[in-house]
């Protein structure tokens, strides 16, 4: 089983010229979104939502090579 959840996902062709993905998830019972380049899956930005706020996420590597992969099957 996997440490996160994607509950939610949006590809956008308007960003900066740019398509992306932004993939919403949970993890630890926290809510995360992150937003990549949808041409190479390199991000753009991660966030967390605390109290809320949302505040830069430190996600660890091998997170985010999954949600990469969970990604590339969904599109």
């Amino acid at each position: 089983m996997k440490p996160y959840e994607i509950k939610n996902m949006i590809i956008d062709d308007e960003f900066n010229g740019e398509e992306s993905v932004t993939a919403d998830f949970t993890h630890n019972d926290k809510d995360y979104s992150i937003t990549l380049k949808k041409e190479d899956l390199e991000i753009i930005n991660a966030w967390v939502f605390e109290d809320g706020s949302s505040l830069p996420a430190n996600l660890s590597g091998t997170m985010i090579e999954s949600i990469r992969e969970d990604i590339k099957k969904r599109i």
